[in-house]
């Protein structure tokens, strides 16, 4: 069952959902997000999904392990932070960390959070394809996505997006 988005309801903004990670195009979705953000006076939530690891190790390696990856969690949110601070000073991002599979992940907190209004993705340039996020979840059919899904070309630079969004 869908549950009823509230971004336009008193005291709810509409919240543009970006999944960061360490392809070049994250950053194109990131721009977009925060472009859209503040015409709209939404906001942007920033999610970075730390894969399901080997975390089977003994108890010390494991904890260091999943030490070390919220670190560079909370590392790659801080910059990404920055990048929608500067793009668009005064819209809030919002900073999320999860672990499992991305589009699990995606799904979640998009139930728990009814201000989300917007998925952005980018999609990548190479020759291999959009990338592995964009290819899962065009190529997930159930369930489906509750919200729309923006797919912002990767090759666009900072003006073209500006001029788009």
């Amino acid at each position: 069952m869908v549950s009823r988005r509230l971004a336009r309801e008193e005291g709810h903004r509409r919240k543009f959902l970006c999944v960061v990670d360490d392809t070049p195009e994250c950053d194109r979705a990131v721009v977009y997000a925060a472009t859209r953000a503040i015409h709209t006076a939404g906001a942007v939530v920033l999610l970075y999904v730390i894969p399901p690891g080997d975390f089977q190790h003994w108890r010390g390696v494991e904890e260091m392990m999943r030490a070390e990856a919220m670190d560079e969690a909370r590392q790659r949110l801080a910059v990404t932070a920055e990048r929608v601070h500067a793009f668009a000073p005064g819209v809030d991002a919002e900073l999320v960390i999860r672990e499992g599979q991305p589009a699990e992940a995606i799904h979640r907190l998009i139930d728990e959070d009814r201000d989300v209004a917007i998925l952005v993705l980018a999609a990548g340039t190479g020759s291999e394809g959009p990338g592995p996020l964009v290819s899962s979840i065009a190529a997930r059919a159930v369930p489906p996505f509750p919200i729309p899904v923006t797919i912002v070309p990767g090759d666009l630079d900072d003006e073209d997006i500006a001029a788009v969004a």
